[in-house]
């Protein structure tokens, strides 16, 4: 029986960070994995196979549609699938490779296997029992299942089973308006693929600034994607080849059918704790299913935490990375925090959309007097020369002390232009610091400065 300051049950983003940074404070770590290779969902079926094929099928729409205005000339490539497939495992096999060195390079035990927790301070592997005076559940999420819909991943798919299909499909359809169903259905429409949404809600991405929704939704409709919205979704029934959507229509209860080769649930997803023995244990739960914690990321049982997807807020692997520095260093005795005010969203499509803060509807809600800086990308020299100029930075500042209360961006490299005005918030900036910091011309980064120049005297180049 091997005996640990901590083991961390998981390794994706935030089980992984965790254990490097449990490590990097002195304290000997464990990592339990029952996967063949680090990283969780994340970096195996989720972020980082999802990002290769949407690079991919970008390249592909860039030599389509805008190669020959700059004078490259030349028929278009061919799709090989296969081959786009065994990109996207390399990329992956490379990111899970790169945890597995830093895990050695940093003396974190992998334990191979799933992991329970029989007891307060142990924690079984296989046969093998091992002590921790902490433990740290990192188990993440998985795909939530909808009522009347049995996923197959061969014609009824999850967004694993998305990353894997035999053929590009001619007729996708995506349960879900929300990230992952946006993301994936934007590369089958790129490969060619009739994608058609269906959204329960009357809007796409909930939770976003309905400005940015409504525009996002625009252009994807100009790329090709269909929405049927208000579309509660009754039953999935697959036959040969093909499967029929069966959904109603919430605004008239009417019910319709929609055929298609593949169907992807993009439901959202469900904190994943089963075969913990967290129930036996006494651990608190929310009525989400979620594990309930306090302000130090604690569970009801002492010397047991939790992170990431398994506990309440945003499903994000970057805050489950903070939630897990933050967790190491409460454990190492420093004072672990993590600013939930300040978590950026991003939507890998293209464009990108990236948001961080308020949205003007919570500030309506709120009551609270704010203004609105907004730049178009049209305004911009870099956008306009990259065949990007869709979208529009807006950034909200409190009205009375200009204070930024968050920024939405829809438009080229919105997931990282969001940044700077994620340091800024962090520092507690007001939108006339962003608005008087030089920046260089000509990038994309200059649409934010604008936006903040809105949010005073107005911007120069609009």
């Amino acid at each position: 029986m091997a005996s640990y300051d901590v083991i961390i049950i998981g390794s994706g983003p935030g089980g992984y960070v965790c254990a490097i940074r449990c490590a990097q404070l002195g304290l000997k770590t464990a990592c339990v994995e029952g996967r063949e290779t680090l990283g969780g969902t994340c970096l195996n079926v989720g972020c980082i196979p999802s990002k290769a094929l949407l690079h991919a099928t970008h390249m592909l729409h860039e030599t389509q549609d805008n190669f020959e205005a700059m004078g490259l000339m030349g028929a278009s490539p061919k799709v090989d699938w296969e081959k786009m497939l065994a990109y996207k495992t390399d990329v992956i096999g490379q990111n899970t490779k790169g945890i597995e060195f830093l895990f050695k390079k940093n003396k974190v035990d992998w334990l191979k296997g799933w992991g329970s927790i029989p007891e307060p301070g142990k924690v079984r592997v296989g046969e093998e029992t091992h002590e921790a005076k902490n433990i740290v559940i990192a188990t993440g999420s998985e795909v939530a299942t909808l009522k009347g819909v049995e996923i197959d991943e061969k014609t009824v798919v999850s967004s694993t089973g998305a990353l894997e299909l035999k053929s590009i499909p001619k007729k996708l359809a995506v349960i879900g308006g929300g990230v992952i169903g946006l993301e994936m259905g934007s590369v089958y429409a790129r490969l060619g693929a009739e994608v058609t949404v269906l959204e329960f809600l009357d809007h796409i991405t909930p939770g976003m600034d309905a400005e940015v929704q409504k525009t996002f939704q625009r252009i994807l409709k100009k790329q090709g994607l269909s929405f049927i919205m208000g579309a509660a979704v009754q039953s999935v029934e697959v036959m040969k080849t093909k499967a029929k959507v069966t959904y109603k229509l919430r605004k008239d209860d009417s019910e319709a059918t929609l055929d298609a080769d593949t169907v992807l649930v993009a439901t959202g997803r469900r904190p994943y704790t089963d075969g913990l023995g967290l129930a036996e244990l006494g651990v608190e739960m929310t009525e989400r299913g979620q594990v309930k914690t306090d302000a130090h990321w604690a569970t009801s049982v002492k010397g047991i935490y939790a992170i990431g997807d398994c506990i309440s807020g945003p499903m994000l692997a970057h805050k489950a990375e903070d939630e897990g520095m933050a967790v190491a260093e409460t454990l190492a005795g420093q004072k672990g925090h993590v600013n939930y005010g300040v978590i950026p969203g991003v939507v890998y499509t293209h464009p990108e959309v990236a948001a961080v803060g308020k949205t003007e509807e919570e500030l309506k809600n709120e009551g609270r007097a704010y203004k609105v800086g907004k730049f178009s990308f049209m305004g911009n020299g870099r956008a306009k020369a990259n065949f990007a100029a869709d979208g529009f930075v807006k950034l909200l500042a409190d009205k009375d002390t200009d204070r930024i209360l968050g920024a939405h961006i829809i438009g080229p490299m919105a997931g990282d232009l969001i940044h700077e005005i994620c340091v800024a918030m962090e520092f507690g900036a007001a939108a006339e610091d962003v608005a008087r910091t030089c920046h260089a011309h000509p990038t994309y980064s200059e649409a934010v400065r604008e936006a903040a120049l809105a949010c005073g005297d107005g911007p120069i180049h609009s």
